[in-house]
């Protein structure tokens, strides 16, 4: 049968509009973007990417005093840097700070995560008390310790003495064969709780039957530390690590505060240097040569922190580029290093198990083998938070005690009797009330910035498509990791021409600068992690982008909007460096410059400098109390990923 060729009628199908050029060039979402993200852009040209080039510029120039004016030498301060004999002591004091710095707080805070994640009971309470030496100011970490190290009024020195270790009083920070150590001690002490946090939070994602299939093939408890845990942490361990070394390496407050830089050059990093230089010497020219001098070291680093921490925007992450070799072979190095500071340990427990090995054990014996290695972790914990929790208690003792009790040397671990004498001296003949007004005023002003700032910019990033966005993200990741040494000169350059040096809005314009790229990256992680299709029920229902925004988006993001508040905070209450550099006036100054200033020279009124330390980290450790998981969190945030 013949089949017939039926002719359909002609459909005509719409045509679909053409995109605007535009939004071809711009992306499809860049008009909405455009309100997002202006307030993040316009900081980041004005107090970031300004000031950088203008610190590159400066470098190039020098200062003629006798014709006053300005002169463009090219690289001609670069090189006379190196051959500078303090310069090059400097850099030589700036690589040994920070290479013994980053080893100890290493070790001690994987220590210290092995004893904590062991305790079943009162982890969380422990984990906080590991956490204090982090969160507190900056001024208050020095200055109580500068307490403790003194040779005639400390507690070290004491205890020392009474266990029979030393002869006599040793100057920790006035011998320039003690200086550098010291410092460094006091550095670990305060970074081992980086560490310590972000350490613990990838051994309790590690999956455990890891270890119950390697407890069950024989395997003991170090071997499981070798071969299970730390190849697991070894993604936590260089991000943690190279992110400290970025900060130990910039470090100004700790050194500027215990030392001086002294005694001699002996601590002088070249942070200092560059201060010392630029701001002290009116040399801007050769202290922001200094500043810069270093860059590439740090260029380096950010660039191999760039690969891990953009993992979850960028393309093609299967591919292995140079940075993933770098931080292989970075993993390898610190890896080889456990494995031979970790080879004595591990002969000895080769040679116990030789002698007496664990099949041939009854049951008493393992289990009088489990109540030693329990007894040891305890030791350990014991040990640990004495080490943490010792300058807290010194700052309380000190502060109770009258100035008579604290020259006369007696009673130096508990005052006799205790006092409100330091307190009432601090409450009524010191402007501590004007400085906690400014310190509270910039710290909720710049909080609210980086809060606002960071919600609109990090959305547009996580949900918007638009040109330069992953370009916008990267620079933000390089801007957290930009140091303040290498900002505040030139961020006191331009608030000069502006006007607004020794004045609050000197603080309240520079401190989000620091803030901002932070807070975004955190909530762009917990943008990423709600479900589009709420917002694209809102938008079918007829809400704007920016309703949805309000009235979808945002109240679910308010865990991490809490973190944000908690880190801004207490970075704005903590921060020294631009407010020491940028204030002048006493009634200007916050509390951790105030606190600072004074000191006169070698007299230290350590009663008035620890109760003040105790009043102002007071604010800090309530927030922290409030919101602990939330800045656990915050911290831990993307490093136990991968």
């Amino acid at each position: 049968m013949a089949q017939r060729t039926v002719t359909l009628p002609g459909i005509n199908y719409p045509t679909p509009p053409k995109r605007s050029l535009a939004r071809r060039l711009f992306g499809p979402d860049w008009q909405i973007a455009f309100p997002f993200i202006l307030p993040v852009v316009i900081l980041m040209l004005l107090f970031i990417a300004w000031p950088f080039f203008k610190a590159v510029w400066t470098s190039m120039t020098v200062y003629k005093v006798n014709t006053r004016t300005t002169e463009f030498v090219w690289f001609e301060n670069y090189v006379r840097l190196w051959q500078d004999p303090f310069y090059r002591e400097a850099v030589r004091n700036t690589f040994v700070f920070t290479a013994g710095s980053i080893t100890f707080k290493l070790l001690l805070g994987l220590c210290a995560a092995l004893l904590l994640n062991s305790q079943k009971r009162f982890r969380n309470l422990l984990t906080g008390l590991v956490l204090l030496p982090w969160i507190i100011p900056s001024v208050v970490q020095a200055l109580a310790w500068r307490s403790i190290l003194d040779p005639l009024f400390g507690g070290l020195n004491p205890i020392l003495l009474g266990i029979g270790l030393i002869s006599q009083p040793l100057s920790w920070l006035a011998d320039p064969k003690m200086a550098m150590g010291s410092v460094i001690a006091v550095n670990v002490w305060a970074g081992i709780p980086f560490f310590t946090v972000n350490m613990l939070a990838g051994m309790q994602a590690i999956d455990k039957e890891l270890y119950e299939a390697a407890e069950i093939d024989g395997a003991n408890a170090w071997d499981r530390l070798l071969h299970i845990t730390l190849p697991s942490l070894r993604y936590v361990i260089v991000v943690a690590t190279l992110l400290s070394t970025i900060w130990t390496f910039n470090g100004f407050e700790t050194i500027f505060l215990l030392t001086g830089g002294g005694p001699g050059t002996a601590t002088t990093v070249y942070t200092i240097k560059a201060y010392a230089t630029a701001i002290r010497g009116l040399r801007f020219g050769p202290g922001t040569a200094i500043a810069l001098s270093l860059t590439p070291v740090l260029a380096l680093f950010i660039l191999l922190l760039s690969r891990y921490m953009r993992r979850d925007v960028a393309v093609n992450l299967d591919v292995e580029t140079w940075q993933d070799k770098v931080l292989n072979s970075i993993g390898t190095v610190i890896g080889w290093v456990g494995w031979l500071i970790a080879l004595p340990v591990t002969l000895l427990v080769q040679l116990l198990a030789a002698v007496a090995p664990a099949e041939r054990m009854g049951v008493r014996s393992q289990k009088r083998l489990r109540t030693i290695g329990a007894v040891g972790r305890g030791i350990g914990l014991a040990l640990m938070l004495t080490f943490i929790l010792f300058p807290f208690y010194w700052i309380i003792v000190t502060a109770f005690k009258t100035e008579l009790q604290i020259s006369q040397r007696v009673n130096i671990f508990w005052p006799a009797p205790w006092t409100m004498d330091q307190f009432n001296r601090l409450f009524f003949n010191e402007p501590f009330f004007i400085w906690f007004r400014n310190s509270a005023t910039v710290a909720v002003a710049t909080t609210f910035l980086a809060v606002l700032f960071a919600s609109l910019g990090g959305y547009a990033l996580a949900r918007l498509r638009f040109l330069g966005a992953q370009t916008l993200t990267t620079a933000l990741l390089v801007t957290y990791l930009l140091p303040g040494a290498l900002m505040f000169i030139p961020l006191y350059q331009i608030l000069a021409s502006l006007r607004v040096t020794n004045t609050l809005w000197a603080l309240i314009l520079t401190y989000p600068t620091s803030m901002i790229p932070f807070a975004t990256w955190l909530l762009m992680g917990y943008y990423r992690a709600i479900p589009e299709e709420l917002e694209h029920a809102a938008l079918v229902d007829g809400a704007t982008r920016m309703q949805a925004f309000l009235r979808v988006t945002l109240p679910l993001t308010a865990p991490a909007l809490l973190a944000v508040t908690l880190f801004s905070f207490t970075a704005a209450w903590k921060e020294f460096l631009f407010a020491f550099v940028f204030i002048s006036s006493q009634n200007l100054m916050t509390l951790p410059v105030g606190l600072a200033q004074k000191i006169f020279g070698d007299i230290y009124p350590w009663g008035l400098l620890m109760a003040a330390s105790l009043v102002i980290s007071i604010p800090v450790v309530i927030f922290y109390m409030y919101g602990q998981r939330f800045m656990i969190a915050g911290l831990t945030a993307g490093s136990v990923k991968g």
